[in-house]
C-alpha cells in the first residue's frame, strides 16, 4: 500500500482514530512502532517511518508499544490499498492458509507463482506472507496471555507455532519481554479448566450492533445460531469435537466480547477470524460511506445506517444451504426449512446454552441424503445435494482464492444455483465486497418506484458506479427497505 508520510505524520498529530489500524509507526529513536493514536509524546517526523501493516514494522525491526498495544489495533482490511491478488492471500492467511501449509500452496490457491506471491506481498504490505501469518499469530497469542490464563504451552499452540521455544522467539522479538514475563506483571492467576475463554475483538467505530444483530436473527438457523439485540450465539465444531460460542457489544468501547468453550489445544485463531468474518469487524465504515454516498438512492439513508457492515456467516456450506432453500420464499419460510434439516439431519449436542442444541451437518452428510421429509420441491433438493458432494469430493472450495468472477462461476456451474445465490454466497459466506446479488427482488423494489421493481440489469448498471463496495450498497438497500417500514 502507497502511504503518503506526510499525510500519515498530520493523521499521527490528530491521533485521528479513523487511521487506527491503517497503518502504523515505526519510531527509529525508541525501536518500538505504534498505531497513529498512540497517546506517547509526538516524535520527530524525521524519527518516523511508516508501515502498511504491523509485520512490516516488525520486519524492519521495531517491537510492539507497550502504551498503544499495536496488537489490539482494529483489523486493517484485507482489500485496503492492495491488489486483487494480495487481497485475497490476505483473506486467506486469516483463515490459516499458512498454518499448515507454505507459500507455495497459498500461491497455487491464487493461481500465480511464489516469486510473483513474495513480490506483490512486499510491494503493497512491505512484508512477506509467512512474516504476515507469523504477526498474526504471535498477536493472537499476546491476546490469549493478557485475557486469559491458559497454561503458555497450550496457549503457544492453540496460536499455530510449532514448538513453545518457536513461540518464545517470535513473542520476544514482538513485544520485547517473554510471554511469562508480560503474565507476571498483569498478576495473571491460576488457569480455571472448563471456563469459556473470553477474548475482546475490536473494530473501527461506527458500529450498529442492533441492525446486524437482527439480520442474523431473522436469518439464525434454530438449534444451531440464536441472536437477539443483547448477543449472538451458535454451535460450532473445533478438532473435531463439538462446541459453542457466544458474542455480546461491549459497553462504551469498540469490542465485542467472544465467550468460546471449546477442547483444549483447539484451533482458537481459526474461531476468531470466523467470529471477525460474521460480523465485519475488519471494515473501514467511513471509507466506504464515502463511496456509498455518491448514490441519490442510498444517500438520504446512510445517516440513519452508520455503521453499516455485511453479516458473514460461519460456514460457507453452511450459508449456502441456506440461501438454496431461501429461493422463492420468504426470509421466515426459509429459516423454518432450515431448521426442520437441521432437526433431521444435524447432530444433537449437550451442554450447550438455552436455545443451541444441534451442529449443522456435513457436506458428506448432505450429499446423498433423503430431504423429502423436508417438503423441498424436488429441484432445490438435488441443489442441495450437488453443493454437498461437489465440497465433499473436494470438487469445490468456498474460499474465494480466485476471485469474485471464478467464484461465481464455480457456484452457478452446479444444478439449481443461478446468479443470485452465488452472489449471496460470495457476498455473505467468501467475504467478497463487490459481489452484487442483482436479481434480488427486494434489491430491486428499492431501486424502483411506486412499487415497481426495476430489471436485474438497470440494477447491476446502478451499481457499477460503487464498486469496490457493491455488497454494502445491497445490505444499504435492504436496510433502506425497512428503514422505509417504519416510517
Amino acid at each position: 500500500m502507497e502511504l503518503d508520510p506526510n499525510r500519515c505524520y498530520d493523521a499521527m498529530k490528530a491521533r485521528d482514530r479513523r487511521f487506527d489500524g491503517r497503518f502504523f509507526v515505526g519510531v527509529a529513536t525508541t525501536g518500538v512502532y505504534c498505531r497513529p493514536v498512540c497517546p506517547a509524546r509526538l516524535p520527530r517526523r524525521r524519527n518516523v517511518r511508516f508501515y502498511a501493516c504491523a509485520a512490516a514494522a516488525e520486519r524492519a525491526g521495531y517491537r510492539a508499544c507497550r502504551r498503544c498495544r499495536p496488537e489490539t489495533a482494529p483489523g486493517t482490511p484485507a482489500w485496503l490499498g492492495s491488489s486483487a491478488i494480495v487481497a485475497r492471500g490476505l483473506r486467506l492467511i486469516d483463515a490459516g492458509a499458512l498454518d499448515s501449509g507454505d507459500v507455495d500452496r497459498l500461491a497455487a490457491r491464487l493461481g500465480v507463482g511464489a516469486r510473483q506471491l513474495r513480490r506483490l506481498f512486499a510491494q503493497h504490505l512491505g512484508a512477506a506472507p509467512a512474516e504476515i501469518a507469523r504477526a498474526r499469530r504471535v498477536h493472537f497469542s499476546r491476546a490469549l496471555v493478557d485475557q486469559s490464563d491458559r497454561p503458555i504451552t497450550e496457549i503457544a499452540f492453540a496460536a499455530g507455532f510449532a514448538s513453545v521455544r518457536q513461540f518464545n522467539h517470535a513473542f520476544r522479538s514482538s513485544f520485547g519481554r517473554s510471554p511469562r514475563e508480560l503474565r507476571r506483571a498483569r498478576g495473571g492467576g491460576a488457569d480455571r479448566g472448563g471456563e469459556p475463554l473470553a477474548l475482546r475483538l475490536a473494530y473501527r467505530p461506527p458500529f450498529d450492533w442492533r441492525r446486524i444483530s437482527a439480520f442474523l436473527a431473522a436469518r439464525a438457523i434454530a438449534g444451531v445460531e440464536r441472536a437477539t439485540e443483547t448477543g449472538y450465539g451458535r454451535t460450532l465444531t473445533i478438532g473435531g469435537s463439538p462446541g459453542w460460542l457466544e458474542v455480546t457489544p461491549v459497553a462504551d468501547a469498540a469490542s465485542l466480547l467472544l465467550r468460546v468453550t471449546a477442547p483444549r489445544g483447539a484451533d482458537l485463531l481459526g474461531v476468531i477470524e470466523r467470529v471477525r468474518r460474521i460480523f465485519d469487524l475488519d471494515a473501514d465504515p467511513l471509507a466506504i460511506s464515502d463511496v456509498l454516498t455518491q448514490s441519490a438512492e442510498l444517500r438520504p439513508h446512510l445517516g440513519a445506517l452508520r455503521g453499516l457492515r455485511v453479516p458473514g456467516a460461519w460456514d460457507g456450506f453452511e450459508l449456502g444451504v441456506r440461501a438454496i432453500l431461501g429461493q422463492q420464499v420468504s426470509v421466515r419460510g426459509a429459516s423454518t426449512l432450515a431448521a426442520r434439516l437441521v432437526r433431521n439431519f444435524g447432530k444433537p449436542i449437550e451442554g450447550a446454552p438455552d436455545g443451541l442444541s444441534h451442529l449443522f451437518p456435513a457436506p458428506a452428510e448432505l450429499a446423498d441424503a433423503d430431504l423429502d421429509a423436508l417438503g423441498l420441491p424436488r429441484a432445490r433438493a438435488n441443489a442441495i445435494r450437488g453443493l454437498a458432494a461437489a465440497i465433499a469430493r473436494g470438487e469445490l472450495v468456498l474460499d474465494g482464492a480466485r476471485g469474485l468472477d471464478d467464484a461465481v462461476a464455480r457456484l452457478s456451474a452446479l444444478p439449481g444455483i443461478g446468479s443470485w445465490t452465488a452472489q449471496y454466497i460470495a457476498m455473505r459466506a467468501l467475504g467478497e465486497p463487490d459481489a452484487f446479488p442483482a436479481g434480488d427482488l427486494a434489491l430491486r423494489k428499492a431501486l424502483g418506484r411506486d412499487g415497481v421493481p426495476v430489471r436485474a440489469e438497470e440494477a447491476e448498471r446502478w451499481a457499477e458506479r460503487l464498486r469496490p463496495w457493491r455488497s454494502y450498497a445491497a445490505m444499504a438497500l435492504w436496510q433502506s427497505l425497512a428503514l422505509e417500514e417504519t416510517r
